[in-house]
């Protein structure tokens, strides 16, 4: 089911608390739509680029938040979003995620079923890699707000999450629980879960997210937003390129036509071609000089597993899925068929472009091309809010226009509020020797003396 034409909003005053809030892809999507947001990151260069453009954050541990002092959060949060760290689920992670679905699935009935955190956190401990429970935090945020005498028990009106499309098994035993057992005061949603590509929505990207929006029953039934542009579909010209070198695919770049690949079924007449890489980067626009020579992308990364998605595109498709790796992508611009040689490679203003994040976005702190990659493509948040409020479809020119970063006085009052002073960390902000376990962990990788036993 998608959204219909016409829309009424079924919260007077939406007001989202962003989970693992990253650089602020969701808040960025709140802003388009008017709907004041407070996000939770635990990184501290995150929460660095969040100051930097004016987003409310909270430089904190999610669970601890939970666990310490949700009462300080606002009451009049009624909406709850999130895309829970997707490392241990990702098809480019080792994996310890969707290996543990089931013992996740088992954690979920025993929340519902309102056993202690404690007895819970303790089990807990024993998962190989502790980032695959975070996946649990916004069932428990949504238990506990029923459980908070500063909210006077008042359950969240509406869910929104996303994840990578391995957590889908995960959001449909959510949906199941939410429906058929409710929280443990009994309070029940409808929901709604599907597998969504980002390209259908405006995004110059191809990416695929698991996606869940939950309404409180008696604010009727939810709805997926509507898509405004065609699936990507990868045809004969494009696997070409995909396995070409560069010189040999730079006489393959044309614009697809509607019969050309982009077309999955009548319906698909009536929306848009989708964005492609061109679209989004030809034109100066704030800071960004503008690529409007045609250009194709090496990309080390495929996108939810789709080989089809991989390899070397041109200009007039989208870009693979924007990850942690968009600053390795190596970018070959051509002059004509027979001249072709590496150009400069995305600065994180396109990068960010790419994710569908405004022109001059202030990517701040360290490792900001994983800041990019880890972020919800704003558009495409937009569109899920839009679709779990009732609202109409959001407009994607609000986030081509140059962003307005905050004033050093409007920043400091972010981080004194975030953090604890105006200028620095303070000793409740997470600190860095606190992090979970890097991937590499997990699963050991063998030593060349061991390999070569």
């Amino acid at each position: 089911m998608t959204s219909s034409a016409y829309h009424q909003s079924i919260l007077d005053k939406p007001f989202v608390l962003d989970l693992f809030a990253g650089p602020g892809g969701l808040d960025v999507a709140g802003h388009t739509l008017d709907i004041p947001s407070l996000g939770i990151e635990w990184d501290r260069s995150a929460c660095l680029t969040r100051y930097a453009a004016g987003l409310d954050t909270l430089h904190a541990d999610v669970s601890a938040v939970r666990r310490d002092s949700f009462e300080s959060l606002p009451p009049e949060i009624n909406v709850l979003a999130g895309g829970p760290p997707c490392q241990t689920y990702s098809v480019a992670g080792h994996g310890a995620g969707r290996q543990a679905l089931d013992r996740v699935k088992e954690y979920i009935e025993r929340l519902m079923a309102g056993e202690s955190d404690q007895e819970i956190d303790e089990d807990l401990k024993t998962l190989t890699d502790p980032r695959t429970a975070l996946v649990l935090e916004p069932l428990r945020y949504a238990i506990q707000a029923t459980r908070s005498p500063n909210r006077e028990h008042r359950p969240y009106d509406v869910i929104v999450l996303e994840q990578v499309p391995a957590v889908a098994p995960l959001w449909e035993h959510y949906a199941k629980v939410l429906e058929e057992t409710g929280l443990p005061d009994k309070t029940r949603y409808k929901v709604i879960v599907d597998i969504l590509d980002t390209e259908t929505y405006g995004v110059p990207q191809t990416r695929s997210r698991a996606v869940l929006i939950a309404r409180r029953e008696g604010l009727g039934e939810p709805s997926l937003p509507a898509p405004t542009h065609r699936s990507y579909e990868a045809k004969e010209w494009n696997r070409k390129n995909g396995t070409s070198e560069p010189d040999q695919a730079a006489d393959q770049v044309h614009q697809p036509t509607l019969d050309e690949g982009t077309t999955t079924s009548k319906s698909d007449a009536d929306l848009r071609p989708w964005r492609s890489m061109r679209e989004a980067l030809a034109k100066p626009v704030g800071s960004h000089p503008g690529r409007p020579t045609p250009f194709l992308v090496r990309s080390n990364y495929g996108s939810s597993g789709n080989p089809g998605r991989r390899g070397v595109r041109t200009d007039q498709q989208p870009a693979a899925t924007v990850t942690g790796r968009i600053s390795r992508f190596v970018v070959f611009e051509h002059l004509d068929e027979n001249i072709v040689y590496e150009g400069p490679r995305f600065s994180m203003n396109e990068a960010g472009m790419l994710q569908s994040f405004p022109p001059d976005y202030p990517w701040s702190g360290t490792a900001q091309a994983q800041q990019v990659g880890n972020a919800v493509p704003p558009l495409f948040g937009a569109h899920l809010l839009s679709a779990a409020l009732g609202l109409p479809e959001p407009d994607p020119e609000a986030l081509r226009k140059p962003w307005q970063p905050a004033t050093e006085e409007q920043r400091a009052k972010l981080r004194s509020n975030g953090c604890g002073a105006a200028d620095a960390c303070t000793d409740r902000c997470p600190r860095p020797k606190d992090q979970v376990p890097p991937p590499s962990s997990v699963r050991p990788r063998k030593s060349k003396k061991a390999s070569a036993k």
